[in-house]
């Protein structure tokens, strides 16, 4: 049973009344007069509204008390999160020196405030994005193509349409499956009236800061022990930037499209999350350039660029950037442009005087202002002796002490040097608070010494504004404008004191770390705004080895998630991209370093179920026939939202390894309220197979109900109840082991000027 809360005293003012008038003959026997009228009762029932009020505040505990006990279980609340984003700079000119700007440099969206996280090469050039959109025209118009493009093809060549579409950040595009070539287009433009030339000189050697943000959507993740740093890596590997590069032809021969690869350093993975891309610039002019004197055909043909209609246009063209990312890196874009930072929404305050040292064991001083970034504060502390750079630390346990004992563990000829750091705090970033140590753990600052804090403050949710908000800086060149194209995203308030009170007996379990399976399932539904209706956690199991059994594979945690809401697919749903990113942002820091934690949703194996029943007397064949549809979803369902269900085992969903068995549906059927008799049950697997008497299930497999008939009388066949429905649900088609014709991308004819 739960504990009580005790009450320091429940007397009402009533009852302090009564209960001093009480005592009134025993200690003032010639007090007679009690009435209302009285001025000792007057005094009295003042004093007891006093004293009623005093109760209410001892009965009730403040928040700053129940902050208080928190901190003591060692569970801080968590800190205002800053906001994030990228801002595009424009207005940089050829005729003058290219602008640097340095990291933290202050943006402004009115008067919220960001800064950069890098610095940035400002070029003198604009950028619009653009794909080659696969279309598929109609036979005449093929024949047209193939007629008009016939020199363009070689022996066993398809003509492969497509249309010029620009990436504006509305609508993403599927590099690899919408497109015809897997590539983004990007053209670097000369400013207006500005000759391409110059531009092209003025970029020689310099660093073209480019900034992508892919579409996060239905891609599973893994959570590698190689960590962030490896995985940006990867990526920068995984995609290819590319230049034209002009070689000398033979004169009536058509040029070759040739491409020149850019080195590229990243720092995060732009195919996981926005992000900026650095491309170091060929050295000479000459060689950022492009293709001016193609032939109508050939333009926009194979490998060249794609062709731009408007000729004012198509003239401040400098040079295209190939962005081609790998064909097993799935990426999908949503906006690119060059002259990014990264930004987040900080506020520097510097030099802030937070008292004075003491001497005495565990000082506490405070920050003047909230929503402290944790690990932006340092401090300086200022003596006789100098000035002394102390650092944060997550915990004085592991600081040193102030004097550096010798250890008597060690022979006098043994050198020993204690390696823990000794001038060290600690920061409770949601409080402003930062205590120092006892001199065993951690050094005391010293009497009469100053303490001066550097941090960073930001907004919590207030950051997350929307695109093109950010339009100013105060320390920007003159002509440079800032620009968000997209929204911020990331902001977060403090977490308040009743958030955290409902996270103290988790804690008190696993130290908010994840070693066990119920470990990994609580604190992963925990996660702050992610809505999960399920999490099964399969210890010592990979999803990509087969027929693997649990055990199998150690050192490997399997998560398989349930969204609660999807409004793609209710009845299957499935978490998308930034579903499990967010997830994956919780669960990274509180695993352990030797886990490889894989993160995926159900795979859902579609079946076909025909039903049919005999309603009973005084019962309405569509009330009946709905409640067995009803009751058959339910019990087919991956996951419950409610919790309550009458039917055992199945409290969370479909049990993961259950087969489907026919004569379970059977059973379920004839429970519902109306059905008289059951006159049979059909079960199918995804290509229409009727199986008898179960469908077993493997791995991370759930049921879905791909098509569902209840009949009054015999059930519907199979296939009719498919041919109702429509074409089966298969496991899915290759594409074969040999390799596809050569496809030559063409632009499509306008139909209209």
């Amino acid at each position: 049973m739960p504990l009580p809360a005790p009450t320091l005293d429940d007397r009402r003012w009533q009852d302090l009344v009564r209960d001093t008038l009480a005592r009134v003959p025993a200690h003032t026997p010639e007090w007679t007069q009690l009435n209302e009228s009285d001025p000792g009762v007057t005094l009295v029932e003042l004093f007891a509204f006093l004293a009623e009020s005093l109760l209410y505040r001892a009965n009730r505990v403040p928040e700053t008390s129940r902050a208080k006990f928190l901190r003591l279980l060692g569970l801080p609340l968590a800190p205002a999160a800053p906001a994030q984003g990228l801002v595009r700079f424009e207005g940089a000119r050829a005729d003058q020196p290219v602008p640097t700007l340095p990291a933290r440099t202050e943006l402004r969206a009115g008067s919220v405030a960001f800064r950069t996280t890098g610095a940035v090469d400002v070029l003198p050039i604009e950028a619009r994005a653009f794909v080659k959109f696969r279309v598929t025209p109609d036979a005449a118009d093929q024949r047209y193509y193939d007629l008009l493009y016939e020199a363009a093809g070689r022996d066993g060549a398809e003509i492969a349409t497509y249309e010029l579409r620009e990436l504006d950040g509305r609508k993403p595009v599927a590099l690899a499956g919408e497109t015809v070539d897997g590539a983004l287009w990007i053209a670097l433009l000369a400013p207006p009236r500005t000759d391409a030339r110059a531009v092209a000189a003025a970029l020689a050697g310099k660093t073209l800061s480019l900034g992508l943000v892919p579409y996060v959507d239905e891609h599973p993740k893994t959570l590698s022990t190689t960590g962030r740093a490896a995985a940006a890596a990867d990526a920068v590997t995984l995609i290819e930037y590319a230049l034209p590069r002009l070689v000398a032809t033979v004169p009536g021969e058509p040029p070759p499209a040739l491409y020149t690869a850019l080195a590229a350093r990243g720092a995060v993975d732009v195919l996981a999350e926005p992000g900026t891309v650095e491309l170091m610039l060929p050295a000479r002019g000459d060689d950022i350039a492009h293709w001016t004197e193609l032939d109508p055909l050939e333009a926009g043909v194979g490998d060249f660029p794609p062709a731009l209609d408007d000729s004012a246009f198509a003239a401040r063209v400098v040079t295209w950037l190939r962005v081609r990312p790998s064909t097993s890196a799935a990426a999908s874009l949503l906006w690119a442009g060059v002259n990014v930072a990264r930004i987040e929404q900080r506020v520097a305050i510097v030099n802030e005087l937070i008292g004075e040292g003491d001497g005495q064991p565990d000082q506490v001083c405070m920050l003047a202002r909230p929503g402290v970034v944790a690990e932006s504060v340092v401090l300086d502390v200022v003596d006789s002796a100098g000035t002394t750079r102390w650092m944060p630390i997550d915990d004085l346990l592991a600081a040193g002490p102030e004097v550096r004992a010798v250890s008597a563990l060690r022979s006098p000829s043994e050198a020993w040097i204690d390696p823990r750091p000794s001038e060290v705090f600690l920061v409770d970033a949601e409080a402003g608070r930062i205590r120092f140590g006892d001199g065993l753990r951690g050094r005391r600052p010293p009497r009469g010494a100053r303490l001066v804090a550097q941090y960073d403050v930001c907004d919590g949710s207030a950051g997350n504004v929307a695109a093109g908000a950010i339009n100013a800086g105060p320390g920007l060149p003159a002509g440079l404008k800032p620009s968000n194209p997209l929204p911020t995203w990331g902001g977060a308030d403090a977490e308040s004191a009743v958030d955290g009170e409902k996270r103290v007996s988790s804690f008190i379990r696993h130290r908010d770390r994840c070693v066990t399976a119920d470990d990994f399932a609580e604190i992963a539904l925990r996660a702050p705004g992610i809505a999960i209706a399920r999490v099964e956690v399969l210890a010592a199991w990979h999803p990509d080895l087969g027929d693997a059994q649990p055990g199998d594979a150690p050192g490997v945690v399997t998560l398989m998630l349930v969204p609660r809401h999807d409004p793609r697919a209710p009845d299957a749903p499935m978490p998308d991209r930034a579903f499990i990113d967010a997830l994956c942002r919780h669960l990274d820091p509180r695993r352990l370093v030797t886990t490889e934690l894989v993160l995926r949703g159900p795979d859902y194996l579609p079946i076909w179920i025909s039903v049919g029943i005999t309603v009973a007397g005084g019962w309405t064949v569509p009330d009946v026939r709905d409640r067995v549809k009803a009751r058959l979803r339910a019990l087919l369902a991956p996951s419950r939202t409610d919790g309550a269900t009458d039917l055992p085992g199945l409290e969370r969903g479909w049990p993961l390894g259950r087969p489907v068995n026919r004569l379970e549906l059977w059973a379920e059927v004839a429970r519902v309220p109306g059905v008289l008799r059951v006159n049979g049950v059909l079960l199918a697997d995804a290509d229409g197979a009727e199986v008898d008497p179960e469908l077993p299930l493997h791995g991370l497999q759930l049921p879905r109900i791909a098509g569902l008939s209840v009949e009054s009388g015999d059930p519907l066949p199979i296939a009719a109840l498919i041919g109702a429905t429509g074409s089966g649900t298969g496991s899915g088609s290759g594409t074969g082991s040999g390799a596809g014709p050569i496809l030559v991308p063409v632009p499509t004819v306008p139909p209209e000027c």
